[in-house]
Order: C-alpha cells, then structure tokens, then sequence
C-alpha cells in the first residue's frame, strides 16, 4: 500500500538493563493531505474524533463557500451531522469500527437520493423533492459508518443554466482560478474537493461528468466499468451512460470507496455484469508507489490533439508519458485503433434519445409528495427553466428500440470499445494512456469549445462503458489550471488502473492546495 503522507519519527527505543523505555511516535496530520488511512490513524491515537472532523470540514465550508472566494459548492447541508459523528465515535470508543470509512465524511452530488436530504438536481422546481430512502451507494457508504455531509451544487441536471451552474443555487467557482470554469456536470464535487471540504465526493457521469471536474480540480477520479456500481437513486439520463463514482485528493482514498460502493444490485440489472469479475481483495490493496513498474502502457495518440491552443497541453501530456517511462512503465508509443475516435465520441451520445424514458424512471421511484412525478409535469412545472432537450425529446413518439439515432449511437459506442479492446489484445497492453485535454479550460461563461465539446477533450469511457481514473498532470502555465492524465483499461480491470494510477501519483506527487481556500487553525494535528 502507498505510504501514509503522515509525518513519524521514532524518539527513542532502548532497553537498559532490565528496564526499558516505551517506544514513543509523534505524527502530524495535515488536513488537505490526510487520507483516509492517516484520519482512521489519528481516530485510532485518539488525536482526531469524527466529531472533531465534521468541525473542520463545516469551519472551511463557512470560510469558503458563502464567504471568501464563494465558490458555491454546497445546496444543503446535514444539520444532524455533527450528531451522526458523535454516535459513530461512540461507537469506536465502545470497540465497534464499522471499517475503513467509519466516521468519515463524504460529499455527495445532488443527483443521489438522500431520505434524510432533499434531492434536487439543481433544479428550482425541484428544491422540496424529498426522497424516502437513500440511494444504493449513500445506503452502502452509511451502513459502512461514512457521514454525509452535504449535498452539492451542480450542472442543472433539468434546468437552463450556465456551464457548472444550477437554477437552484447558481455558479460553482475554481477553487484555482474564479474567472475560470470549474467542469461539468459534477462541479461541486470536483470544486469542494479540491478546497478540502471533506474527504471524499461523489460524482456522476453521463459523459464525462467525472472526468471533467476531476481533472479541472487536480484530483483522482474514478469511472469504473459500466455495471461495477449500481445507479439505484440515481438520477440519470442515460442508462447505458449512466455511472456514478467517487471523486477525492487521492487515488487511495477513491479505492476506499469503491471498495465498500461497488457491486451486485438487484434493482440494477446493468450490475449482474459484475458478478464474478470483481477482485477477491480490496480496491486499496491494489495501490502502490512502484505501480508503474514492468506495466506495457499504450500511447493512444488518436486522442492527442495537436495545433493551435493545444500547445501548453500536448506539452505536460508528453511530460506525464516520460514521468511514467522513468517510473518503469514499458511505454509504446503511438498506438491506434485506425478509428477516428474523436468523431466518433461526438457520435455517440444516447443520453439525447434516452434521456425522457430514464428521467420517469427516477421520477416514477419518487414518494407522491414530490414535487414532480413525470417528465410532462416537469415540462408544464418548469416551464421555460426546464432544458429544451427534455422538452423536444418528450414530443418524440417513436419506440426507443427503433430509434435511427439511438440505434446509431449504440453502434458508435460498440464499434469504439471492441477497437480499443482489440488494440489492447493485440499489443498485449495493460492500459491506455492519454491526456484528458489537451486545450487550455475556458472562462466561466465563455466558449464552451475547450471543455465541453468531444473536439477537445477524452471521454471514451463515458461512451465504451470501459474504467478510467483520472489523476492530475500538472497545471497549465498560461491561467494555473490543473491538467489531468487519464489510464484507461479494459472493462473490470479497476485493480490494474488502481495500480497504474497510484504509481503515477506517487511518482509525480501534482497535487497540489489551492492558494485561494488556505489552511485554517487547527487543521494540523500533532500526536
């Protein structure tokens, strides 16, 4: 396992005739580091409390959030919290730790039903939705003793608004740069994450709603093999798209959470996929600083995009790729499918065509207080709030299995995964490596051209079903912005990217604070 980012030094240990002296530890704890393997360290030493990590969080949501550079990542927070920590280390001072995530605080995206926390999607009309059970991975993440925090802003998942911006609650800032845009659609995961707000998020993915704000906020991020984690509760436009994943500072701590959200629903057929090609050992085993050692990665060079405005990118990408062949990685370089995959990717959306028939399976789930039920009462409720999309797609008639541009984008996405695939087989790769972008990110409100369209940034997993974690790169030297390099893998081959990933971190060490949300007092803890 990769080594803690905890400071120890042994004081003194010697014996001295028939006495001898205990072996004194002191370790320091610094919160914008601090896995979650150095918090359960310092609970375990009795240093840190949950209750005592809730404060901090709430202290740096208060200085930062609604005050300071507002970045306007949160739309409700848990008012019961603080309680919830104080049963959880009763719990551990009675000798019952649920696991790795006992007591340990997670931020979710505000498309995953909370029963105790309205579930909105960013959507005003939706402000009062109110859930009657939590999603299959909140219910997960809680029965493992995580504390839910808060539930976070987001691209309006119904709603007109601007790029990372909600008609509940408004624009979500870069914690690195406020005049620049933050990613989409998970920008409040991605921007609370990398203000250390908690310690782990959650994300969603449609296409590329992971990816993006992971890699605009230096941070690890996880789209796993479609059918690896259950969309229960999940608001969604796309069931063949639609995943969800976590989001944090490290590749370890990602792990963690996969290891307790991934696996078998049965109100998820998507996930009967993977029964039997889940590992027999934790996601966490997998990570290790030497990862990259002996591994056979491929430069996909197809998604390389070279040219004007491309420059600053194409430059930390061939820096990760010598990174990763200085930390032992067999590098073979170029390797291509033969497709042109960038067309391709802007080909092969099926949110578009599926998007009425998933919104009423969410909303059908719904209790009959909801504020909205079906997508019709949606389109009359929000009027012109709600996307234009949703309204033109609720006039189609024709069946979904007959759908020319459903049945066209299935073919795109099946034509793409069996060439990667076959690529892979073929030169006997472990994993794929390629920039997440390679065009410096626009401004809030700017052309959407350098974040959104599939021109100009990677994001074949959310289309080929197939793992990719995302870790950062670098930063971009015009405007400060993170840059992310992504592995990607074949489908349940997590461990192996799990592998890659950490390695890379560890080689590399990018991540890096943001200057705008500082430490705070108290956040570094001497034991």
């Amino acid at each position: 396992m990769r080594p803690l980012r905890t400071l120890r030094l042994a004081l003194c240990a010697f014996v001295i005739g028939h006495s001898s002296l205990v072996i004194l530890r002191a370790a320091q704890l610094d919160l914008s580091t601090a896995t979650i393997a150095d918090l359960q360290a310092a609970m375990a030493g009795g240093a840190l409390t949950s209750e005592k990590l809730v404060s901090l969080y709430l202290a740096r949501i208060a200085a930062y959030d609604q005050a300071g550079p507002k970045l306007n990542t949160v739309i409700t927070l848990n008012a019961k919290a603080l309680e919830t920590a104080r049963a959880l280390d009763a719990e551990r001072r009675a000798g019952k730790v649920r696991g790795p995530l006992h007591g340990i605080v997670v931020l979710a995206k505000d498309v995953f039903d909370t029963a105790d926390l309205p579930t909105t999607g960013g959507f005003l009309p939706m402000a009062t939705s109110q859930p009657s059970r939590d999603a299959f991975i909140i219910e997960r993440l809680r029965a493992a003793g995580a504390i839910v925090l808060a539930k976070l802003n987001m691209s309006d998942w119904y709603g007109v608004a601007p790029r990372g911006a909600s008609t509940l609650k408004g624009q979500v800032l870069s914690p690195y740069n406020l005049a620049k845009f933050p990613g989409s659609s998970s920008s409040g995961t991605g921007a609370s994450m990398a203000a250390w707000f908690g310690t782990v998020g959650l994300g969603s993915d449609t296409g590329g709603s992971i990816t993006i704000p992971t890699a605009q906020n230096n941070l690890a991020g996880f789209s796993t093999t479609h059918g690896l984690v259950s969309r229960t509760g999940q608001m969604w436009s796309s069931p063949r798209q639609e995943n969800g994943g976590p989001m944090g500072r490290s590749v370890y701590d990602c792990a963690a959470v996969l290891n307790v959200i991934a696996g078998y629903d049965a109100a998820d057929l998507a996930t009967e996929a993977c029964v039997g090609r889940m590992p027999d050992r934790p996601y966490t085993s997998f990570v290790t600083p030497d990862g990259l050692k002996g591994a056979r990665i491929g430069v996909l060079r197809e998604m390389v995009r070279t040219g004007p405005g491309h420059a600053e990118g194409v430059a930390l990408f061939e820096q990760a790729v010598a990174d990763a062949k200085k930390a032992g990685a067999l590098i073979i370089d170029p390797v291509r499918t033969g497709l042109d995959l960038v067309q391709f990717q802007a080909d092969a959306a099926a949110s578009s065509f599926e998007v009425v028939a998933a919104i009423n399976k969410y909303l059908a789930a719904l209790p009959p207080t909801a504020p909205i039920r079906t997508v019709d009462e949606m389109v009359v409720k929000g009027g012109k709030l709600t996307k234009p999309g949703i309204v033109s797609a609720a006039k189609e008639t024709t069946p979904l299995e007959r759908s020319p541009g459903l049945i066209a984008a299935y073919r795109q996405q099946d034509a793409m995964r069996t060439a990667l695939n076959e690529l892979m087989d073929r030169l006997q790769l472990d994993a794929l490596i390629l920039p997440f972008r390679t065009f410096r990110v626009d401004d809030v409100g700017g052309d959407a051209r350098s974040t959104q369209s599939p021109d100009t940034r990677n994001t074949l997993s959310s289309y080929t079903g197939l793992p990719t974690i995302v870790v950062p790169g670098g930063f971009f030297p015009a405007d400060g912005m993170p840059f992310g390099v992504q592995f990607l893998g074949r489908a349940w081959s997590e461990p192996t990217l799990i592998k890659l990933a950490s390695g890379y971190e560890a080689t590399t060490h990018h991540r890096r604070a943001p200057a705008l949300t500082p430490a705070l007092p108290g956040e570094t803890i001497k034991y």
